[in-house]
């Protein structure tokens, strides 16, 4: 088989012209990330599930007052209930229970614009995981607990 001097030249440039390609990404900075050992820089307009924030009076508790008004706007029905106790002492309730289903949440936001106690806003939680439906039924109450508790 005999190969013309013009398609054996096509054929060289093809690779000088591969192969320059290949050195110059060879020297780019890396762009990928070892996720597990090196933690993601997560945007601060990401949107995680929604976490129950500290009152502004009395940072110790949450400020939610368990009005009912996200459980009514959110259009998924994620919110199954946010229930709460008038505690003595103090002039509003205080959410006892604050229950969200992940699983069917659509992340629209109405919760969180809706609140009249602004006591709710996304987390950046990236990372859920779980073998169950109810890994991700999740006690808002109890994890801002844990939050309190590890800071």
């Amino acid at each position: 088989m005999t190969v013309s001097p013009s398609a054996f030249i096509t054929g060289a440039v093809s690779l000088i012209t591969g192969l320059g390609v290949t050195i110059k990404a060879f020297f780019q900075p890396v762009v990928t990330s070892q996720y597990p050992r090196q933690l993601l820089n997560i945007s601060p307009r990401f949107r995680g599930h929604t976490k129950l924030l500290a009152d502004k009076d009395n940072l110790g508790k949450n400020g939610c007052i368990a009005c009912g008004i996200c459980v009514r706007n959110c259009p998924s029905g994620s919110i199954k209930s946010a229930e709460g106790e008038k505690r003595e002492g103090e002039k509003r309730k205080t959410a006892t229970t604050y229950i969200l289903d992940y699983t069917t949440c659509s992340q629209c936001g109405i919760c969180v614009e809706s609140c009249p106690s602004d006591c709710l806003a996304f987390s950046a939680d990236f990372n859920a995981a779980g073998f169950k439906r109810e890994d991700f039924y999740y006690d808002l109450v109890k994890e801002f607990e844990k939050r309190k508790n590890a800071s």
